[in-house]
């Protein structure tokens, strides 16, 4: 999503459609959403089927995150040239063969490569959404098209979990994990139905691409991903350091490319002047730091419970329902209520909610029979779910809300990017941590490495409080 898409110019007289138009919109947003989760359920199972690596199991995850990531601005900027239904379009035909390519995938290499397709066609869809929302509705109806967004994305996170679980387990016809994959493809099918009422839209002034730009965004973000799956950090090799700080030197350079293209005149995919802005950058920074935080608890709830304890997929898949329950409940609160009422002092809140979830989580786990399913960690993840909710809509609300209106549409694309960094930098970082003290000790090793792993993510909450308190200073 860009500058551009967000203020295009009001919409014609509404026609006949729109509404069906907007499921199109919606369903494809869940869609992406819930295949981002789904499999981090059905992950195991994955493994044990094709075999490979125990890495490969993040990678599943991994792989579709990242290039969702790192393409979602020029997935924008694409739809800003080429048109947004048509761009749209295209994302859910080539999601919907990736998807089936995954499911039929006969090895774990195949279906990472798939995985990496269907993030780059998520990251096509994604961006094209408010652009072609406004430009279907005008006045009221379009804050109520907007509205639907939220909750929309809510029912995806609360499903993806359970549902991988629950298609895992069912083994409909035979099919096992593949299922997974496969129910993308009748929703890909209504959603191309659906998006025969959406309107063709483009940016009034055509931006041009930045390939050297992209290039940069998508070599860096490889590069310090790639050493911290499936290894253990605290004996990490000189060789995956060095390819982590050449990662962090070429997004460096990507910065100063940004800034050189803007000086000279032409469209940057990040519009600089965001980081004239104190509280931006900080922004940036919590939301990375809460969803690495977040998902990779999730991976590392599913590892434990398959991996370490010898449970089956649906019940490691119902096991998070508790906390997909409470996200939903305390989002749709602070969303409706709490958010207008209590303004950026939400954020902390959810942060601390979510922090004493994460420390009770420990508490459970540590006092539990290591060999017995831990019941009182169903509590302590609800909990979790409620800090999370809370946090939510707060901090997408009040993040934008210093910028200027022409640089609103950069800083929701940039925000969204980095949003999927941060998970793809959590499955790696706290999965690496769990796996790497798990695997040498076998499952006597397996209690200790959960419980470093619910540490790890606790002082990932800490450093959110510390950027969320510079974010609601920053531009005072």
């Amino acid at each position: 999503m860009t500058a551009e898409s967000v203020h295009a110019p009001a919409a014609p007289t509404p026609y006949r459609g729109r509404w069906p138009a907007l499921a199109a919109l919606l369903i494809g947003e869940a869609m992406n959403l819930l295949d981002a989760t789904i499999v981090q359920v059905a992950a195991p199972a994955i493994h044990d089927d094709l075999g490979g690596s125990v890495q490969d199991i993040q990678w599943f995850t991994a792989a579709y995150t990242l290039p969702f990531a790192v393409l979602l601005l020029t997935g924008g900027r694409l739809g800003d040239i080429a048109g947004r239904r048509r761009l749209f379009v295209l994302g859910v035909t080539g999601f919907m063969l990736a998807s089936a390519a995954c499911a039929l995938a006969p090895s774990a290499g195949v279906l990472i490569a798939c995985r990496a397709v269907q993030g780059a066609a998520a990251a096509m869809i994604i961006p094209q959404t408010i652009g072609l929302i406004r430009a279907m509705f005008t006045g009221d109806e379009l804050s109520r098209a907007l509205g639907g967004i939220g909750p929309v994305m809510g029912l995806a996170a609360v499903s993806g979990p359970v549902l991988g679980g629950v298609l895992t387990h069912a083994d409909l016809f035979g099919s096992s994990w593949r299922a997974a994959f496969l129910v993308n493809v009748p929703l890909s099918v209504a959603v191309l139905v659906l998006a025969s009422g959406l309107p063709e839209n483009r940016a009034p002034r055509r931006p041009a691409l930045d390939p050297v730009g992209t290039l940069l965004a998508v070599l860096g973000t490889g590069l310090v991903v790639q050493p911290l799956i499936g290894a253990d950090i605290t004996e990490l090799s000189a060789t995956g350091w060095a390819t982590i700080a050449a990662g962090a030197a070429v997004l460096a350079g990507f910065v100063l490319h940004q800034r050189a293209t803007a000086a000279a005149g032409r469209s940057p995919l990040v519009e600089p002047s965001l980081f004239t802005h104190r509280g931006f950058p900080a922004a940036l920074v919590a939301s990375a730091v809460f969803f690495a935080a977040t998902t990779g608890l999730t991976t590392v709830v599913v590892l434990h419970l398959q991996l370490g304890l010898g449970t089956d997929v649906l019940t490691a898949g119902l096991t998070l329902a508790p906390w997909s329950a409470g996200l939903a409940v305390a989002s749709w609160t602070a969303g409706a209520h709490l958010v207008r009422r209590h303004g950026h002092r939400l954020m902390a809140v959810g942060l601390a909610v979510l922090l004493l979830g994460t420390l009770a989580a420990v508490a459970v786990l540590h006092a539990a029979d290591p060999t017995a399913y831990p019941t009182y960690l169903l509590v302590a993840l609800a909990v979790v779910g409620l800090g999370a909710g809370l946090f939510t809509p707060a901090f997408f609300t009040l993040a934008l809300k210093p910028l200027r209106p022409q640089e609103i549409g950069s800083a929701a694309g940039l925000l969204n990017a980095v949003q999927q960094l941060g998970a793809t930098l959590g499955v790696a970082v706290l999965g690496s941590v769990y796996l790497g003290l798990a695997r040498p000790g076998g499952p006597a090793a397996a209690p200790h490495a959960v419980q470093t792993a619910f540490w790890a993510a606790a002082a990932l909450v800490a450093v959110a409080f510390v950027a969320v308190r510079r974010m609601t200073t920053g531009d005072r």
